[in-house]
């Protein structure tokens, strides 16, 4: 070990000191650790690292799970931060429905973070136009844009578009989820995406639906593979939003 890196925690540890104290966003306590204190972040639900490299779901080994083999999604490959259960949900739900903007940068980077495999470009999931004038802004792309200038990959803005004005997938059966997203999206940016790896950002997935929709527009377009980037993997037992 060399002598920098022996004194860098040491280091680290005394610039932590100069942080101002603010408290923990999750339980109220004063901390330097930033958003969540040592405590809270430690518990934080993080997804099991054996997991189906497709969907995210749970599996003994990690290896691909029953459900992706007999009827694979359109994306390739998911990076999820946490499951989709206390009190990260209850986070995702302060920054969608609450404006909790100060929640973005959280999230983002402990999906950053599990990124091993990068991609040509970003994209936001989209809102529909009367959705997004309705909310005033869309989470997925404040994440998709923190995530780009941390790991310094291109973001497409702008290149898709959301058709169709569909219900909320949250306010819908699982299986009626699938029908829902038909036909919901068209590509509309002129980059040449032939051969390409396009990362579709979101906030959680459960079904796939609106996710597997877009990739399945943007693999039609030329894309060569498609990854689901995602705060949040809702695991079986839990009813989610996607």
């Amino acid at each position: 070990m060399s002598i920098l890196s022996h004194h860098l925690p040491n280091i680290s540890s005394k610039l932590r000191q100069f942080i101002p104290e603010q408290p923990c966003f999750l339980c109220g306590a004063m901390s330097r650790s930033g958003l969540c204190c040592a405590a809270c972040d430690a518990d934080l639900p993080r997804l099991a690292a054996a997991h189906c490299p497709t969907c995210a779901l749970p599996t003994p080994n990690g290896d691909l799970c029953g459900r992706c083999i007999q009827h694979p999604p359109h994306f390739d490959r998911t990076v999820a931060g946490f499951s989709y259960s206390f009190p990260i949900n209850q986070l995702i739900k302060a920054l969608k429905f609450n404006e909790q903007l100060v929640l973005v940068n959280f999230l983002a980077d402990e999906v950053a973070s599990q990124v091993r495999i990068r991609p040509d470009y970003l994209l936001a999931l989209p809102l529909h136009p009367l959705r997004l004038s309705e909310r005033g802004f869309n989470q997925s792309q404040l994440l998709a844009a923190r995530i780009a200038k941390k790991l310094d990959i291109p973001l497409l803005n702008d290149a898709c578009a959301r058709v169709r004005d569909t219900p909320p997938q949250s306010s819908l059966p699982w299986k009626e989820r699938d029908k829902n997203m038909r036909q919901a999206f068209s590509v509309t940016t002129k980059i040449d995406l032939q051969n390409k790896h396009l990362a579709i950002v979101d906030d959680v997935l459960t079904t796939g639906a609106s996710i597997g929709a877009l990739a399945a527009t943007f693999k039609q377009a030329g894309c060569a593979e498609v990854s689901a980037w995602v705060m949040a993997r809702t695991l079986p037992h839990h009813e989610g939003n996607e």
